[in-house]
């Protein structure tokens, strides 16, 4: 297993040179479990439950990722950062943005390739936005992710990620019909 320091992944923030690389980046996964979302008169509940075939998630192009503005997203406010591997192809890219009214730094994106799974690649670029939101003099970091992303939530999970809040209408009109965007945060380190 590959990890954090292993030299085969050079983390550095992305260049105009990694637009296309980063928009063609396979985000697809496939899991055995989702979260099944129970709203109540005062909140919600999740539950990890299985599903069985397995399901399979494929992102559309122009799927709203934050990407449109290039990898450096415009302003000194916002971030994108990336992995590459040894032989010079995109790993994987996180993609952060700012916001000095409520101090958080918003997770816009975060894709690691399948090849590359499981290697540390998420952590280590996470630790990257961590270190910009601390740049930034952020209070929080904060996130979206679909019911669905059983993987990326225990990943999250594990990195100090908590459920935040739930919007049930937020994938309403498209592909996604049906799924829930759950919300997640967490202190600044």
């Amino acid at each position: 297993m590959t990890t954090t320091h292993d030299p085969t992944y050079e983390f550095r923030t992305a260049r105009p040179d990694d637009t296309e690389a980063i928009e063609a980046l396979d985000g697809s996964f496939t899991t055995d479990t989702v979260f099944d979302v129970t709203v109540t008169g005062d909140g919600f509940a999740l539950r990890e439950v299985p599903v069985d075939p397995p399901l399979v998630k494929v992102f559309p192009e122009g799927d709203g990722s934050g990407e449109e503005d290039g990898p450096e997203g415009g302003d000194g406010d916002s971030r994108t950062f990336v992995a590459v591997g040894a032989g010079g192809d995109l790993a994987g890219f996180a993609a952060v943005s700012y916001s000095p009214w409520n101090q958080r730094l918003t997770i816009e994106d975060i894709e690691v390739a399948p090849d590359h799974r499981g290697r540390g690649i998420g952590r280590t670029l996470m630790q990257h936005a961590v270190d910009f939101a601390r740049e930034r003099g952020a209070g929080h970091l904060w996130l979206e992710v679909t019911n669905v992303n059983a993987p990326a939530i225990r990943a999250y999970r594990r990195m100090g990620f908590a459920f935040c809040g739930l919007d049930t209408v937020l994938y309403q009109g498209t592909e996604s019909e049906g799924e829930h965007a759950l919300y997640m945060s967490m202190p600044c380190p």
